[in-house]
C-alpha cells in the first residue's frame, strides 16, 4: 500500500482534502483535483485521499477535547506549605494527562479579612514565581487560584494564569466584592480590606477560550453573558462559599451559569477545614453546558478530572440554538413603567 500512495504530493492531498470540505454534491466532477501518474490507477488516488480525509477527521476529533483538573486543596495558615502541596498536586494532574489546572480562591492563605493584609505579596512575587515554575515543568495552563495582592497600598483578590512556558498571561482582580449578611448564619465584608478590580478577563488556549472570575463573582450572570458573548467555551471560578451559601447556592450557581451560557464551568474550593475560623464548603466541580456535573470532589483534600469535549458543546448549541434566538432588539430597548 505504501508503494501505491507515494506518487501523491503530500501537500496537494491535504490541499485537497480541505477542498472536499466545500463540496456537499457528490455528483461534482472534482477528477480534475487529481494528478493521475502513468501505471498508477485513479481509484488509488481516491483511496490514499479518503484515508488521509479520515485520519484527518480523527485527529480533529482528538483534538476538539482537552483534560482539565481541579485542585482542592488543604489550606493551612503556612504558606510554605500551601505553596509547596499545590506543587505536588499539580504535578499529579499533569502525570494524568491534564493540559489546564486549576487552583482555589486563597491557595496560599487562609481566606478572611484578617489575613489578606497578613499573606499579602505583590505580583510578581513568592507564590506567582512558584506558579510560574510549575506550570512550565509540568507544561500546563495553571490557573492559579488566587492571592491576597498588594499594588499601590491597596489590596486585592487577585487570580494569575500562566501558559506551559512559564509565562504570565492574565491577572483577574475579583471585580465583585463578598459583601453579604445572612442574620444568625453569616456576615461578611470583603470590602472592610480588599477593593474591587475593574476590568474582565480572558485568555487562550489552543482548545478553547476561557473566562475568569472570582468566587462572588459567579453569583452575576452578566458576567457570564459577557465572557460568552466574546467566545468563551469554559469559565473557571476558583471560589470559597461557605457553610451557609455552599449547600444552598455552590452547585445551582454553576449549572445555571453553564446551561444558561451553553458552555462549561469550573470551580477549585478550598477543602473543608472545620478548625478554621471561615470553614469552606468545598465541592469543586465541573459541570458541562447540558448542566450535569461530571466531575465532583467531596468536602476533603482531592483532584479532580473533567474531558472537556467542545464538539459536544457545538452539537448542544446547535440542538438548542439560543444564541441565535435571541431578541437582542428587543433586550436593548429601555421601557419607562
Amino acid at each position: 500500500m505504501e508503494e501505491q500512495i507515494t506518487y501523491i504530493n503530500v501537500r496537494s492531498l491535504l490541499s485537497f482534502c480541505c477542498v472536499l470540505e466545500d463540496f456537499h454534491d457528490p455528483a461534482l466532477n472534482i477528477n480534475s483535483y487529481f494528478e493521475k501518474p502513468n501505471g498508477h490507477p485513479e481509484s488509488l488516488c481516491w483511496s490514499a485521499v479518503w484515508t488521509a480525509r479520515a485520519d484527518m477527521a480523527a485527529v480533529a476529533k482528538a483534538m476538539s477535547k482537552f483534560r482539565l483538573a481541579v485542585v482542592q486543596l488543604h489550606v493551612t495558615s503556612v504558606k510554605a506549605d500551601n505553596l509547596s502541596r499545590a506543587r505536588g498536586l499539580v504535578k499529579e494532574a499533569a502525570g494524568r494527562g491534564s493540559q489546564l489546572v486549576l487552583l482555589p480562591e486563597c491557595f496560599n492563605s487562609p481566606y478572611g479579612t484578617g489575613f489578606f493584609s497578613q499573606y499579602a505579596e505583590r505580583i510578581p512575587g513568592e507564590s506567582t514565581q512558584l506558579l510560574s515554575e510549575t506550570a512550565k515543568e509540568n507544561q500546563v495552563y495553571l490557573v492559579g487560584g488566587s492571592i491576597p495582592e498588594e499594588d499601590g497600598g491597596k489590596l486585592y483578590n487577585s487570580c494569575t494564569v500562566f501558559g506551559p512556558d512559564g509565562e504570565l498571561i492574565l491577572k483577574h482582580r475579583k471585580i465583585h466584592l463578598f459583601d453579604i449578611d445572612v442574620p444568625g448564619k453569616i456576615r461578611f465584608q470583603e470590602s472592610e480590606t480588599l477593593t474591587p478590580g475593574d476590568r474582565l478577563s480572558t485568555f487562550q488556549t489552543p482548545f478553547c477560550k476561557v473566562g475568569v472570575g472570582i468566587c462572588y463573582d459567579m453569583r452575576f450572570a452578566e458576567l457570564a453573558q459577557l465572557y460568552s458573548r466574546s467566545g468563551c467555551q469554559l469559565l473557571v471560578y476558583p471560589g470559597a462559599f461557605n457553610m451557609t451559601t455552599g449547600p444552598a447556592h455552590w452547585e445551582l450557581l454553576q449549572r445555571a451559569r453553564a446551561l444558561d451560557n451553553q458552555l462549561y464551568v469550573a470551580t477549585a474550593s478550598p477543602a473543608r477545614d472545620e478548625a478554621s475560623s471561615y470553614v469552606a464548603w468545598g465541592h469543586s466541580s465541573v459541570v458541562n453546558p447540558w448542566g450535569e456535573v461530571i466531575s465532583k470532589a467531596g468536602p476533603e483534600e482531592a483532584v479532580i478530572y473533567a474531558d472537556v469535549d467542545l464538539q459536544y458543546l457545538a452539537d448542544i448549541r446547535q440542538q438548542i440554538p439560543v444564541t441565535a434566538q435571541r431578541r437582542d432588539d428587543l433586550y436593548a430597548q429601555t421601557f419607562l413603567i
